[in-house]
């Protein structure tokens, strides 16, 4: 029973998408202070991230209940088929965040008035979808905030420098969530949800997701300008680079046999990519 609900409760937060943010987080908390952070420190970054985006994405479920039961794609969900009860996610949720809170008395003491930064957004983004298609970029800053985090928790000090990584990380998981939501444009537009490709078209969708995906190469590259980093950093940008211009001629045209691999498969190799790179740059003179 205890194996069941497990495996249920995974299944709600999608923790196979963890590899979207954590490596990402981790860069940040890498490219701090220009060193990896002691284990402790990158422990308890890694609890408060876990129960930060567990939160996010239970709540998510909870708002979104009604919409999931009603989309083909989503109806086999956790709370739509009944395998897990409302009052379950909630007490999951309320867990969550007790974690994230706890977890911020093991880092620096500004983490302790900075959470309920992080939590806001994502009370708010389920809602977006509900009046417009900006919805993509208030995901993009809510997990944008998790390298910003990271940074925080290593340093233990609120700076500008991060929210450059921030923002480029921000950026490319708007673009991504565009192509995400080619899946539902049919039902978004019967249900009256909002997001670049049912509310501007599919060609809007495609152009949206290559120029937010630009600028996040850009911006991903002016943090190594700011932190100085050396060239292993910039190579690890262009390989990163490299692979987004893959992501987006896979999604030359709406193709939805395509989502899958640019959405899941790509994408988890960019932010691992990123990861490797960046952290080969700390020990390469």
């Amino acid at each position: 029973m205890f194996m069941t609900y497990l495996r249920r409760f995974a299944g709600l937060v999608k923790f196979e998408h963890s590899i979207f943010a954590l490596p990402f987080a981790y860069s940040g908390a890498f490219l701090a202070e220009m060193r990896v952070p002691g284990f402790w420190r990158l422990f308890w970054i890694t609890v408060a991230l876990v129960a930060a985006r567990s939160f996010g994405m239970a709540l998510n479920r909870l708002i979104d209940a009604e919409i999931d039961a009603r989309n083909p794609r989503t109806a086999g969900r956790e709370l739509p088929t009944g395998r897990l009860k409302r009052w379950q996610v909630w007490a999951f949720a309320l867990v969550s965040l007790g974690v994230l809170v706890g977890s911020t008395f093991a880092l620096p003491v500004i983490t302790r008035y900075l959470w309920p930064v992080v939590i806001v957004p994502m009370v708010v983004y389920p809602y977006t979808k509900r009046w417009t298609w900006l919805s993509h970029l208030v995901l993009g800053f809510t997990d944008g905030l998790a390298p910003i985090g990271a940074w925080i928790a290593v340093t233990g000090a609120l700076a500008w420098e991060p929210f450059v990584l921030g923002a480029g990380v921000g950026l490319w998981i708007a673009g991504f969530d565009v192509i995400y939501a080619f899946m539902d444009i049919g039902v978004d537009r019967e249900q009256g949800l909002h997001s670049i490709p049912a509310d501007l078209g599919e060609n809007a969708g495609l152009w949206s997701t290559r120029i937010h995906h630009a600028a996040a190469i850009i911006l991903l590259g002016l943090t190594g300008y700011v932190q100085g980093t050396n060239f292993v950093y910039y190579l690890g940008v262009a390989v990163c680079a490299v692979l987004l211009f893959y992501e987006n001629w896979l999604m030359r045209k709406a193709d939805l046999e395509k989502v899958g691999v640019a959405f899941m498969t790509m994408n988890g190799v960019i932010s691992v990519v990123f990861l490797f790179f960046t952290t080969l740059s700390l020990f390469v003179p």
